[in-house]
């Protein structure tokens, strides 16, 4: 990949911005090339929600959307936690052996980390150390195993509280942002899906994505063919956060489309139980109790992100049947619908999952 860069890229640096940019100092330019392997990523990244969500528990912003989130996870996790985030600071970089492994699930991510070489440890903290202060126990770490397991219990002990509780919810809001992106593509091609991507952030000009950096990052990059990966996330809802040096491919993370609408709500306002399940609600289930309605969830939760219409084809009912049902069904709490310019996206929600992952099967 070609690039122009007065300043040095990080793309494990991130922090906070605030209200619509004026200059845009990153600049992509994509050919056709590029744009015909540009995707979206086809489900949340552990290693993202993971150092954002590390990144949100420090932060004192978005209390409605995640303030009873963040009082429930602070007050569950021990003093050595203070060791993670002394490597995921809200502000400046995190470390990379932290950030950039690529684990499907937040159990192979927590397994990578741990096995992670003692020669990646070394020039990771090295290349950390050369952009901010670290603390002077974190040197030590590619040296002292038991040190190295007590931060990777403690990141495990993070990761049990703040992400892997709610990683159903997650993997329902990615999907949800997929189907949203999908109709954008279908109707108007990469160039609209370029452009609503994240529009208070990401500018489109063909054939340049301009990017508001909150690092300042000041670079003209060229993909030369390797086109972008488009990934959306749940925690990273400030300024967008770019991997140049991603394999196979450039990683741009925005905001799930949900949480681009001003939406107020609480994320994770259910309290999960310890399996990471969240329990059914009985006075919801009886009010949602009927052959169909049950037919509605399960095809809900079976095609996540469909439309109405495609719910009501799958389920063999009316279009009018299909938004009614879906509506008694959000209310009861057992599915989420995103919109986005008069479509719509159906999700189930983790308690409607639940619902369905009941010993005795359907509601």
């Amino acid at each position: 990949m070609a690039a122009e860069r007065r300043r040095t890229a990080a793309p494990a640096e991130a922090g906070q911005a605030s209200g619509d940019y004026e200059d845009v100092p990153l600049r992509i330019h994509f050919t056709v090339g590029d744009l015909a392997r540009t995707r979206i990523a086809d489900g949340p990244a552990p290693c993202i929600e993971l150092s954002t969500a590390a990144r949100q528990l420090q932060e004192r912003t978005h209390t409605v959307r995640f303030g009873a989130w963040r009082h429930r996870t602070l007050s569950a996790l021990h003093p050595a936690s203070r060791m993670v985030f002394a490597l995921m600071p809200s502000r400046g970089r995190i470390t990379d052996f932290l950030s950039g492994t690529n684990g499907a699930t937040p159990a192979e991510l927590l397994e990578q980390i741990r096995s992670t070489s003692r020669s990646r440890l070394r020039a990771s903290l090295e290349h950390t150390a050369q952009h901010q202060p670290l603390p002077s126990w974190a040197h030590r770490l590619p040296d002292d195993p038991l040190l190295l397991q007590q931060l990777c219990d403690s990141l495990e002990h993070v990761a049990g509280h703040a992400l892997i509780p709610h990683w159903q919810q997650i993997q329902a809001m990615t999907a949800a942002d997929a189907a949203v992106r999908s109709r954008q593509m279908l109707s108007g091609g990469i160039e609209t899906l370029l452009t609503r991507i994240n529009p208070r952030r990401v500018r489109w000009r063909a054939p340049v994505l301009e990017i508001a950096m909150a690092s300042a990052l000041d670079a003209d990059v060229h993909l030369a063919g390797q086109g972008m990966l488009l990934q959306p996330s749940v925690f990273a809802i400030e300024a967008p956060i770019v991997d140049l040096d991603a394999v196979p491919q450039p990683v741009l993370t925005y905001p799930v489309a949900q949480l681009q609408k001003g939406a107020v709500m609480p994320l994770f306002a259910a309290f999960p139980s310890g399996d990471g399940r969240v329990a059914p609600a009985v006075d919801a289930v009886g009010s949602v109790l009927g052959q169909t309605r049950a037919a509605v969830l399960s095809t809900i939760a079976c095609h996540p992100g469909c439309s109405t219409q495609q719910l009501a084809a799958l389920v063999g009912i009316a279009k009018a049947s299909a938004s009614e049902h879906a509506t008694t069904l959000r209310n009861a709490g057992l599915i989420d619908t995103h919109r986005d310019r008069g479509t719509t996206a159906h999700v189930a929600t983790p308690t409607g999952i639940a619902v369905l992952n009941a010993p005795s099967g359907r509601p």
